[in-house]
C-alpha cells in the first residue's frame, strides 16, 4: 500500500495534482487501484487501496468491519470480501469521520449493516465542513447513510468468536477517534490515529492536534504488546515497534517546530528552515509533504 499511495496520490496533499483536488485525485486513485487484502490471525484480514485501512473480522454469521473506505470502489471490496468470509456484513465501526473511511457506510448500511460510530463522527457527517488542504467541501449525506448506532462510552461487543473492545481516544487526529481491539487474535485497528511510515494529516477543523495525536500515540502503545499486529489508518500492517518509532517522530517534530515558533518566527519561516529535512526520506515520501506537516503541527504550538 504504501507503494500505491507513494504512485497514485503521493504529493496530492502538497499542492495538489494539475487541474484537481487533493480530494478527486484520492477518490480516483480508489476508483482505478486494486484492492489488496493481508491475511492477519484470527481470521481476519486488512484490506488496502479503498483510501484508509478496512479491518476485516470474518465469523459464522457474516462480516464485522473497521471502517468502510470510498464508495467508488464498491464493487472491488464486496469481491475482496467475498474472498475473506461468508455471509453479509452485519457491522461497521467507523474510526472517524473523513469521507475515506466512511464514503461507504451508505451501501453497507442500504445493505443492512449496522454503523457504529462515536456522536460526533454523526455530528460531523451531518455538517458543511471545508477542509482546505483537500480542497473539497462536504455537504451533509443523507440520514439514511448516517451511522445507525451512537455510542458514547466504551463498548465491547461479541462477534464471530472475538470480544472486541471499542474504545474512545481523547481528541486527537479528530475530536472523534475511536479504536477497535480484537482480544483473541490481538489485532488492534487505529484509524488514522497511526499512520505507519508516513506523516498524518491532522484535522484541526475536526477538533485534532499534534498534542491530540501524540495522546493517542501514546494510548496506542500502551494498548498493544509486542505481538500485537495494528492496522494503521494508512500504510503497511504495523507493530508497536513502528508505532513507537511514529510517536517519537511526532514529538520530534512537535518539539522543534515549537521552538521555532517560539523565537516568533511566522509559518513560512518555520517551513523555510526544514524542522522536517532529517526525517522526510523517511516519513515524508507519501500522502503528506514535511512542508504540509510542518504548517499543521505550527498552527497547533
Amino acid at each position: 500500500m504504501m507503494a500505491a499511495c507513494s504512485l497514485a496520490v503521493g504529493a496530492t496533499l502538497m499542492a495538489g495534482a494539475a487541474g484537481a483536488s487533493p480530494y478527486s485525485t484520492i477518490n480516483a486513485a480508489a476508483a482505478a487501484d486494486p484492492i489488496t487484502i493481508q491475511k492477519l490471525r484470527g481470521g481476519m484480514a486488512m484490506l488496502s487501496g479503498s483510501g484508509g485501512n478496512i479491518s476485516v473480522l470474518a465469523g459464522a454469521d457474516g462480516l464485522l468491519l473497521v471502517d468502510a473506505g470510498i464508495a467508488v470502489s464498491r464493487a472491488k471490496i464486496e469481491n475482496a470480501l467475498r474472498s475473506v468470509g461468508k455471509g453479509p456484513v452485519r457491522y461497521v465501526v467507523n474510526t472517524h469521520w473523513h469521507w475515506d473511511h466512511t464514503d461507504g457506510n451508505g451501501w453497507l448500511r442500504q445493505s443492512g449493516a449496522t454503523i457504529l460510530a462515536d456522536r460526533k463522527v454523526r455530528r460531523r457527517l451531518g455538517e458543511t465542513i471545508r477542509v482546505v488542504e483537500w480542497e473539497h467541501t462536504f455537504t451533509p449525506i443523507a440520514p439514511r447513510d448516517l451511522p445507525n448506532q451512537i455510542l458514547t462510552a466504551d463498548k465491547l461487543l461479541k462477534f464471530g468468536g472475538e470480544t472486541i473492545s471499542i474504545r474512545h481516544y481523547r481528541p486527537g487526529h479528530t475530536d472523534g477517534d475511536m479504536s477497535v481491539y480484537f482480544r483473541q487474535a490481538d489485532v488492534l485497528a487505529t484509524g488514522d490515529t497511526f499512520w505507519n511510515g508516513m506523516y498524518p494529516f491532522i484535522d484541526y477543523v475536526g477538533g485534532g492536534s499534534i498534542d491530540g495525536a501524540i495522546r493517542a500515540a501514546n494510548a496506542n502503545i500502551v494498548a498493544t504488546g509486542p505481538h500485537t499486529q495494528i492496522v494503521p489508518g494508512h500504510g503497511p500492517l504495523g507493530n508497536r515497534t513502528q508505532l513507537i518509532a511514529f510517536r517519537d517522530m511526532l514529538v520530534t517534530v512537535r518539539n522543534k517546530v515549537a521552538a521555532l515558533k517560539a523565537r516568533g518566527k511566522s509559518a513560512d519561516q518555520v517551513v523555510a528552515a526544514r524542522p522536517t529535512a532529517a526525517l522526510d526520506p523517511q516519513w515524508g515520501q507519501a500522502l503528506i509533504s514535511g512542508e504540509l506537516f510542518t504548517r499543521l503541527v505550527y498552527r497547533g504550538v
